[in-house]
Protein backbone atom coordinates (compact mmCIF):
# COMPACT_ATOMS: atom_id res chain seq x y z
CA UNK A 1 0.00 0.00 0.00
CA UNK A 2 2.94 2.16 0.74
CA UNK A 3 4.50 1.09 -2.33
CA UNK A 4 1.39 2.17 -4.19
CA UNK A 5 0.79 5.51 -2.41
CA UNK A 6 4.58 6.62 -3.69
CA UNK A 7 3.81 5.55 -7.06
CA UNK A 8 0.67 7.67 -7.41
CA UNK A 9 2.96 10.84 -5.84
CA UNK A 10 5.54 10.45 -8.09
CA UNK A 11 3.38 10.09 -11.32
CA UNK A 12 1.41 13.30 -10.14
CA UNK A 13 4.91 14.93 -9.20
CA UNK A 14 6.15 14.09 -12.48
CA UNK A 15 2.88 15.54 -14.25
CA UNK A 16 3.22 18.75 -12.46
CA UNK A 17 6.65 19.27 -13.57
CA UNK A 18 5.90 18.24 -16.89
CA UNK A 19 3.28 20.93 -17.10
CA UNK A 20 5.22 23.69 -15.69
CA UNK A 21 7.71 23.18 -18.39
CA UNK A 22 5.22 22.96 -21.19
CA UNK A 23 4.74 25.60 -24.11
CA UNK A 24 1.49 26.31 -23.01
CA UNK A 25 3.03 28.63 -19.25
CA UNK A 26 2.98 31.90 -20.35
CA UNK A 27 5.79 33.72 -19.11
CA UNK A 28 5.62 37.60 -18.40
CA UNK A 29 7.67 39.23 -21.06
CA UNK A 30 7.11 43.17 -21.06
CA UNK A 31 4.85 45.66 -18.32
CA UNK A 32 4.59 49.26 -18.43
CA UNK A 33 2.41 52.07 -16.27
CA UNK A 34 -0.19 53.52 -18.33
CA UNK A 35 1.44 56.08 -20.16
CA UNK A 36 0.70 59.86 -19.85
CA UNK A 37 -1.61 61.92 -21.73
CA UNK A 38 -3.61 58.37 -22.73
CA UNK A 39 -6.89 57.45 -21.02
CA UNK A 40 -8.10 53.82 -20.82
CA UNK A 41 -11.64 53.67 -22.76
CA UNK A 42 -12.30 49.98 -21.86
CA UNK A 43 -12.13 46.59 -23.41
CA UNK A 44 -11.23 46.56 -27.27
CA UNK A 45 -14.05 45.01 -29.72
CA UNK A 46 -13.12 41.14 -29.91
CA UNK A 47 -13.45 41.02 -33.46
CA UNK A 48 -11.29 43.96 -34.27
CA UNK A 49 -8.63 42.88 -36.39
CA UNK A 50 -4.61 44.02 -35.18
CA UNK A 51 -1.32 43.13 -36.86
CA UNK A 52 1.07 41.26 -34.61
CA UNK A 53 4.76 41.90 -35.89
CA UNK A 54 7.06 38.83 -34.17
CA UNK A 55 10.56 40.05 -34.34
CA UNK A 56 12.80 37.25 -34.08
CA UNK A 57 16.44 37.39 -32.80
CA UNK A 58 18.97 38.90 -35.59
CA UNK A 59 21.85 36.19 -34.33
CA UNK A 60 24.80 38.16 -36.43
CA UNK A 61 23.61 41.94 -35.45
CA UNK A 62 27.22 42.41 -33.80
CA UNK A 63 28.94 41.34 -37.16
CA UNK A 64 26.98 43.86 -39.07
CA UNK A 65 27.43 46.57 -36.38
CA UNK A 66 31.51 46.30 -36.96
CA UNK A 67 31.05 45.98 -40.73
CA UNK A 68 29.10 49.68 -40.34
CA UNK A 69 31.60 51.05 -38.11
CA UNK A 70 34.99 50.25 -40.15
CA UNK A 71 33.05 51.16 -44.11
CA UNK A 72 32.00 54.30 -42.46
CA UNK A 73 35.25 55.24 -40.96
CA UNK A 74 37.16 57.30 -43.26
CA UNK A 75 40.34 56.41 -41.73
CA UNK A 76 39.37 52.72 -42.10
CA UNK A 77 40.95 50.65 -44.88
CA UNK A 78 37.32 49.45 -45.40
CA UNK A 79 35.86 53.01 -45.34
CA UNK A 80 33.41 52.80 -48.97
CA UNK A 81 33.33 49.05 -48.93
CA UNK A 82 29.52 48.75 -48.66
CA UNK A 83 27.86 45.49 -48.02
CA UNK A 84 25.14 43.92 -50.42
CA UNK A 85 21.42 43.31 -50.04
CA UNK A 86 22.62 39.42 -49.73
CA UNK A 87 25.07 39.69 -47.24
CA UNK A 88 23.23 42.16 -44.98
CA UNK A 89 20.44 39.76 -44.69
CA UNK A 90 22.54 36.77 -44.35
CA UNK A 91 23.90 38.81 -41.06
CA UNK A 92 20.28 39.79 -39.88
CA UNK A 93 18.26 36.62 -40.48
CA UNK A 94 16.88 34.37 -37.38
CA UNK A 95 18.44 30.66 -37.22
CA UNK A 96 16.33 28.08 -38.70
CA UNK A 97 15.53 26.76 -35.15
CA UNK A 98 13.91 30.04 -34.12
CA UNK A 99 11.96 30.07 -37.53
CA UNK A 100 10.59 26.78 -36.38
CA UNK A 101 9.31 27.37 -32.88
CA UNK A 102 7.60 30.72 -33.64
CA UNK A 103 6.09 28.42 -36.42
CA UNK A 104 5.09 25.74 -34.74
CA UNK A 105 3.32 28.50 -31.44
CA UNK A 106 1.46 29.99 -34.41
CA UNK A 107 0.57 26.75 -35.93
CA UNK A 108 -0.91 26.04 -32.46
CA UNK A 109 -2.97 28.86 -32.54
CA UNK A 110 -4.11 27.99 -35.50
CA UNK A 111 -1.99 30.01 -38.06
CA UNK A 112 -0.65 28.48 -40.81
CA UNK A 113 2.57 29.55 -42.17
CA UNK A 114 1.26 30.76 -45.85
CA UNK A 115 -1.11 33.19 -44.27
CA UNK A 116 1.96 34.98 -42.16
CA UNK A 117 3.97 37.89 -43.70
CA UNK A 118 8.03 37.98 -43.45
CA UNK A 119 10.09 40.65 -44.20
CA UNK A 120 12.81 40.37 -46.76
CA UNK A 121 15.61 38.91 -44.03
CA UNK A 122 12.95 36.85 -42.32
CA UNK A 123 13.68 38.22 -39.31
CA UNK A 124 10.49 39.61 -38.43
CA UNK A 125 7.37 37.90 -39.05
CA UNK A 126 3.57 39.58 -39.58
CA UNK A 127 0.31 37.67 -38.66
CA UNK A 128 -3.68 39.86 -38.50
CA UNK A 129 -5.61 38.14 -35.79
CA UNK A 130 -8.50 39.25 -34.45
CA UNK A 131 -8.77 41.07 -30.47
CA UNK A 132 -9.61 38.02 -28.77
CA UNK A 133 -7.34 35.63 -30.44
CA UNK A 134 -4.26 37.97 -30.07
CA UNK A 135 -5.32 38.04 -26.47
CA UNK A 136 -5.37 34.26 -25.93
CA UNK A 137 -2.23 34.06 -27.54
CA UNK A 138 -0.45 36.47 -25.40
CA UNK A 139 -2.25 35.66 -21.92
CA UNK A 140 -3.21 39.83 -21.87
CA UNK A 141 -6.20 42.28 -22.45
CA UNK A 142 -6.03 44.74 -24.99
CA UNK A 143 -7.51 48.27 -24.10
CA UNK A 144 -8.80 51.57 -26.26
CA UNK A 145 -6.86 54.24 -25.18
CA UNK A 146 -7.31 57.74 -26.06
CA UNK A 147 -4.97 60.95 -26.16
CA UNK A 148 -6.20 63.75 -24.22
CA UNK A 149 -4.47 65.88 -26.59
CA UNK A 150 -5.44 65.31 -30.50
CA UNK A 151 -8.29 62.33 -30.06
CA UNK A 152 -6.23 59.62 -31.53
CA UNK A 153 -7.41 56.19 -30.45
CA UNK A 154 -5.19 53.30 -29.97
CA UNK A 155 -5.39 49.67 -29.34
CA UNK A 156 -2.86 48.20 -27.08
CA UNK A 157 -2.23 46.63 -23.69
CA UNK A 158 0.52 47.43 -20.75
CA UNK A 159 1.58 44.19 -20.97
CA UNK A 160 1.81 40.78 -22.82
CA UNK A 161 3.52 37.29 -22.18
CA UNK A 162 4.74 34.22 -24.25
CA UNK A 163 5.37 30.61 -23.68
CA UNK A 164 8.75 30.11 -21.58
CA UNK A 165 10.22 28.08 -24.52
CA UNK A 166 9.70 30.97 -26.82
CA UNK A 167 12.25 33.02 -24.84
CA UNK A 168 15.85 32.39 -27.32
CA UNK A 169 13.79 32.66 -30.15
CA UNK A 170 10.96 35.97 -29.75
CA UNK A 171 12.57 39.56 -29.39
CA UNK A 172 9.10 41.27 -28.97
CA UNK A 173 5.92 41.68 -30.17
CA UNK A 174 4.38 44.86 -31.14
CA UNK A 175 1.90 46.50 -31.25
CA UNK A 176 1.15 45.87 -27.73
CA UNK A 177 2.50 47.93 -25.60
CA UNK A 178 3.98 50.91 -28.16
CA UNK A 179 2.16 54.11 -27.75
CA UNK A 180 4.55 56.34 -30.01
CA UNK A 181 3.51 57.66 -32.78
CA UNK A 182 5.54 59.44 -35.52
CA UNK A 183 4.54 63.68 -35.32
CA UNK A 184 6.39 66.26 -38.08
CA UNK A 185 8.88 68.27 -36.44
CA UNK A 186 7.92 71.63 -37.69
CA UNK A 187 6.52 73.85 -34.96
CA UNK A 188 8.62 76.49 -36.16
CA UNK A 189 6.72 76.90 -39.22
CA UNK A 190 4.86 80.15 -39.69
CA UNK A 191 2.47 80.81 -42.37
CA UNK A 192 0.96 83.87 -43.83
CA UNK A 193 -2.95 84.19 -45.55
CA UNK A 194 -0.66 86.91 -47.87
CA UNK A 195 2.33 86.12 -50.10
CA UNK A 196 5.70 87.26 -48.94
CA UNK A 197 7.84 89.27 -50.79
CA UNK A 198 10.76 87.57 -52.20
CA UNK A 199 14.05 89.24 -50.96
CA UNK A 200 16.72 88.88 -53.87
CA UNK A 201 19.94 88.52 -52.56
CA UNK A 202 22.71 91.28 -53.23
CA UNK A 203 25.60 90.53 -54.11
CA UNK A 204 27.18 93.63 -52.05
CA UNK A 205 25.63 93.29 -48.80
CA UNK A 206 27.27 90.29 -47.04
CA UNK A 207 27.58 89.30 -43.39
CA UNK A 208 29.68 86.90 -41.24
CA UNK A 209 28.29 84.72 -39.46
CA UNK A 210 29.87 84.59 -35.40
CA UNK A 211 32.71 82.43 -34.82
CA UNK A 212 32.26 80.40 -38.14
CA UNK A 213 33.77 82.47 -40.26
CA UNK A 214 31.01 82.27 -42.82
CA UNK A 215 29.54 84.81 -44.93
CA UNK A 216 26.48 85.18 -45.95
CA UNK A 217 23.93 87.08 -48.03
CA UNK A 218 22.22 89.63 -45.22
CA UNK A 219 18.71 89.07 -46.74
CA UNK A 220 19.62 84.96 -45.04
CA UNK A 221 18.55 87.49 -41.72
CA UNK A 222 14.62 88.56 -42.69
CA UNK A 223 14.41 84.74 -44.45
CA UNK A 224 15.69 81.41 -45.08
CA UNK A 225 16.22 80.19 -49.20
CA UNK A 226 17.85 77.09 -50.58
CA UNK A 227 20.67 79.89 -51.25
CA UNK A 228 20.97 80.95 -47.91
CA UNK A 229 21.06 77.10 -46.67
CA UNK A 230 23.77 76.50 -49.44
CA UNK A 231 25.51 79.71 -48.09
CA UNK A 232 25.85 79.00 -44.70
CA UNK A 233 26.98 74.82 -45.55
CA UNK A 234 29.79 76.38 -48.01
CA UNK A 235 28.11 74.54 -50.99
CA UNK A 236 26.58 77.30 -52.75
CA UNK A 237 29.39 76.81 -55.71
CA UNK A 238 29.35 73.00 -55.82
CA UNK A 239 27.56 71.01 -58.67
CA UNK A 240 27.11 67.65 -58.23
CA UNK A 241 28.95 65.63 -59.93
CA UNK A 242 27.31 61.94 -59.75
CA UNK A 243 23.27 62.55 -60.53
CA UNK A 244 23.15 59.10 -63.04
CA UNK A 245 24.11 57.46 -59.35
CA UNK A 246 23.24 59.33 -56.69
CA UNK A 247 19.16 59.76 -55.40
CA UNK A 248 18.26 61.71 -52.20
CA UNK A 249 15.37 60.06 -50.95
CA UNK A 250 12.34 62.16 -48.57
CA UNK A 251 9.93 60.36 -46.22
CA UNK A 252 6.40 61.13 -45.88
CA UNK A 253 4.25 60.10 -43.17
CA UNK A 254 0.28 61.05 -41.57
CA UNK A 255 -1.19 61.10 -44.96
CA UNK A 256 1.09 64.08 -45.76
CA UNK A 257 1.22 64.56 -49.59
CA UNK A 258 3.93 66.45 -51.57
CA UNK A 259 2.21 68.70 -54.14
CA UNK A 260 4.25 68.60 -58.11
CA UNK A 261 2.46 72.10 -58.34
CA UNK A 262 3.78 73.53 -55.66
CA UNK A 263 7.57 72.65 -55.97
CA UNK A 264 7.51 74.08 -59.46
CA UNK A 265 6.39 77.51 -58.06
CA UNK A 266 8.91 76.99 -55.36
CA UNK A 267 11.31 76.16 -57.76
CA UNK A 268 10.65 79.37 -60.42
CA UNK A 269 11.05 81.73 -57.15
CA UNK A 270 14.41 79.66 -55.89
CA UNK A 271 15.96 77.45 -58.40
CA UNK A 272 15.65 78.23 -61.67
CA UNK A 273 17.43 75.51 -62.84
CA UNK A 274 15.40 73.02 -61.85
CA UNK A 275 12.14 74.30 -63.35
CA UNK A 276 10.30 71.04 -64.70
CA UNK A 277 11.69 68.67 -63.32
CA UNK A 278 10.39 66.89 -60.44
CA UNK A 279 10.57 63.84 -57.79
CA UNK A 280 9.40 60.48 -58.09
CA UNK A 281 6.52 59.20 -55.43
CA UNK A 282 6.64 55.43 -53.99
CA UNK A 283 3.82 54.33 -51.84
CA UNK A 284 4.30 51.95 -48.78
CA UNK A 285 1.91 49.92 -47.12
CA UNK A 286 -1.10 52.04 -47.79
CA UNK A 287 0.49 54.87 -48.93
CA UNK A 288 -1.09 57.48 -50.88
CA UNK A 289 -0.51 60.78 -53.47
CA UNK A 290 -3.04 62.90 -53.67
CA UNK A 291 -2.23 65.90 -55.79
CA UNK A 292 -5.09 67.88 -54.93
CA UNK A 293 -3.95 71.04 -54.53
CA UNK A 294 -6.21 71.70 -50.98
CA UNK A 295 -4.54 68.44 -49.43
CA UNK A 296 -1.18 69.58 -49.94
CA UNK A 297 0.95 69.15 -46.92
CA UNK A 298 2.81 71.97 -45.23
CA UNK A 299 5.51 68.88 -43.49
CA UNK A 300 5.88 67.19 -47.04
CA UNK A 301 6.29 70.22 -49.29
CA UNK A 302 8.42 71.87 -46.77
CA UNK A 303 10.45 68.80 -46.97
CA UNK A 304 10.66 68.21 -50.53
CA UNK A 305 10.84 71.94 -51.88
CA UNK A 306 14.25 72.64 -49.55
CA UNK A 307 15.33 69.36 -49.99
CA UNK A 308 15.25 68.69 -53.49
CA UNK A 309 15.87 71.99 -53.70
CA UNK A 310 19.00 71.59 -51.96
CA UNK A 311 20.54 68.36 -53.55
CA UNK A 312 19.03 69.58 -57.71
CA UNK A 313 19.75 68.19 -60.02
CA UNK A 314 20.25 64.68 -57.65
CA UNK A 315 17.29 62.84 -58.72
CA UNK A 316 14.89 62.84 -55.59
CA UNK A 317 12.17 60.37 -54.50
CA UNK A 318 9.85 60.59 -52.20
CA UNK A 319 8.22 57.53 -49.91
CA UNK A 320 4.75 57.81 -48.36
CA UNK A 321 4.02 55.64 -45.78
CA UNK A 322 0.61 54.80 -44.57
CA UNK A 323 0.02 52.48 -41.54
CA UNK A 324 -2.22 54.88 -39.42
CA UNK A 325 -5.95 54.58 -39.87
CA UNK A 326 -8.37 56.50 -38.78
CA UNK A 327 -9.98 53.70 -36.12
CA UNK A 328 -13.16 54.96 -33.76
CA UNK A 329 -14.02 52.49 -31.31
CA UNK A 330 -17.37 51.87 -32.16
CA UNK A 331 -16.44 51.36 -35.94
CA UNK A 332 -16.06 48.18 -37.80
CA UNK A 333 -12.29 49.07 -38.80
CA UNK A 334 -10.52 45.97 -40.09
CA UNK A 335 -7.13 47.23 -39.04
CA UNK A 336 -5.26 49.39 -36.39
CA UNK A 337 -1.36 50.21 -36.69
CA UNK A 338 0.58 52.83 -35.63
CA UNK A 339 4.08 51.59 -36.65
CA UNK A 340 5.87 53.85 -39.46
CA UNK A 341 9.26 52.96 -39.21
CA UNK A 342 9.00 49.27 -39.01
CA UNK A 343 6.61 49.06 -42.31
CA UNK A 344 9.12 51.93 -44.14
CA UNK A 345 12.16 49.51 -43.21
CA UNK A 346 10.50 46.44 -43.85
CA UNK A 347 10.22 47.83 -48.08
CA UNK A 348 13.46 49.58 -47.70
CA UNK A 349 15.40 47.06 -47.06
CA UNK A 350 13.89 44.42 -49.50
CA UNK A 351 14.83 47.18 -52.54
CA UNK A 352 17.84 46.15 -54.29
CA UNK A 353 18.75 49.67 -55.20
CA UNK A 354 18.15 52.41 -52.11
CA UNK A 355 19.17 56.11 -52.10
CA UNK A 356 22.44 56.89 -50.46
CA UNK A 357 20.84 59.71 -48.61
CA UNK A 358 17.60 59.51 -47.23
CA UNK A 359 15.97 62.13 -44.78
CA UNK A 360 12.93 61.73 -42.42
CA UNK A 361 11.58 64.66 -40.23
CA UNK A 362 9.30 62.90 -37.76
CA UNK A 363 9.94 61.68 -34.81
CA UNK A 364 8.28 61.48 -31.15
CA UNK A 365 9.44 61.62 -27.42
CA UNK A 366 12.18 58.62 -26.92
CA UNK A 367 10.05 57.44 -24.00
CA UNK A 368 6.84 56.45 -25.76
CA UNK A 369 9.36 53.52 -27.83
CA UNK A 370 9.30 50.41 -25.64
CA UNK A 371 13.31 50.33 -25.33
CA UNK A 372 13.29 46.06 -27.28
CA UNK A 373 11.25 47.44 -30.39
CA UNK A 374 14.07 51.36 -29.95
CA UNK A 375 16.80 48.41 -30.57
CA UNK A 376 15.20 46.89 -33.29
CA UNK A 377 14.55 50.33 -35.52
CA UNK A 378 17.44 51.12 -34.69
CA UNK A 379 19.18 47.86 -36.06
CA UNK A 380 17.32 48.24 -39.52
CA UNK A 381 18.75 51.91 -40.12
CA UNK A 382 22.04 50.37 -39.25
CA UNK A 383 21.36 47.52 -41.90
CA UNK A 384 20.50 50.46 -44.62
CA UNK A 385 24.28 52.02 -43.31
CA UNK A 386 25.65 49.06 -43.67
CA UNK A 387 24.85 48.99 -47.10
CA UNK A 388 26.14 52.45 -47.99
CA UNK A 389 22.96 54.81 -47.20
CA UNK A 390 22.99 57.58 -45.00
CA UNK A 391 20.31 58.39 -42.83
CA UNK A 392 18.94 61.57 -41.10
CA UNK A 393 16.54 62.29 -38.53
CA UNK A 394 15.16 65.74 -37.51
CA UNK A 395 16.19 66.13 -33.91
CA UNK A 396 13.22 68.44 -32.98
CA UNK A 397 12.74 72.00 -33.09
CA UNK A 398 12.64 73.35 -29.79
CA UNK A 399 16.20 72.27 -28.67
CA UNK A 400 16.76 70.83 -25.48
CA UNK A 401 13.84 69.94 -23.18
CA UNK A 402 10.84 67.82 -24.71
CA UNK A 403 10.98 68.92 -28.28
CA UNK A 404 7.90 71.48 -28.36
CA UNK A 405 9.67 75.01 -29.26
CA UNK A 406 6.82 76.92 -26.80
CA UNK A 407 8.60 76.55 -23.15
CA UNK A 408 4.82 77.09 -21.73
CA UNK A 409 3.87 74.03 -23.33
CA UNK A 410 6.91 71.74 -22.72
CA UNK A 411 6.18 68.99 -20.29
CA UNK A 412 9.75 67.44 -19.28
CA UNK A 413 8.11 64.52 -17.13
CA UNK A 414 8.62 60.93 -17.08
CA UNK A 415 6.45 58.38 -18.82
CA UNK A 416 6.82 55.89 -16.60
CA UNK A 417 3.93 56.89 -13.26
CA UNK A 418 6.36 58.28 -11.33
CA UNK A 419 6.51 62.20 -13.17
CA UNK A 420 10.27 62.96 -12.49
CA UNK A 421 11.35 66.05 -14.36
CA UNK A 422 13.90 64.87 -17.16
CA UNK A 423 14.80 65.82 -20.37
CA UNK A 424 13.45 64.13 -23.33
CA UNK A 425 15.26 62.75 -26.39
CA UNK A 426 13.45 62.40 -29.33
CA UNK A 427 13.30 59.26 -31.58
CA UNK A 428 14.40 57.57 -34.31
CA UNK A 429 17.48 61.07 -33.53
CA UNK A 430 18.99 59.51 -30.63
CA UNK A 431 19.43 56.06 -32.63
CA UNK A 432 23.35 55.32 -32.29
Amino acid sequence: MLVHTLFRFLAALSVAVVTSASPSVLKLRQSIAPPRNWIDLGRAPSTHVIPLRIALPQHRFLELEQHLVEISDPFHERYGDHLSKEEVEALIAPHATSVDAVHEWLTGHGIQQESCDRSSAGDWITVHVPVAQAENMLGTEFRLWKHTQDGDVLIRTTEYSLPAHLDDHVELIQPTTAFHRAKGQRTSLHFSPTPATALSPSSDAMITVPGSGVTVNATCNATITVSCLKQLYNADRYVPQATKKNAIGLTGYLEQFANFEDLQKFYADQVPNAVNTSFDVVLINGGLNSQNISQAGDEADLDVQFGFGISSPTPGRYYSTGGRPKFTPDANTPTDTNEPYSNWLDFILAQKNIPQTISTSYGDDEQTVPKDLARRVCNGFAALGARGTSLLFSSGDGGVGDGNADPASQTCFTNDGKNQTKFLPGFPASCP
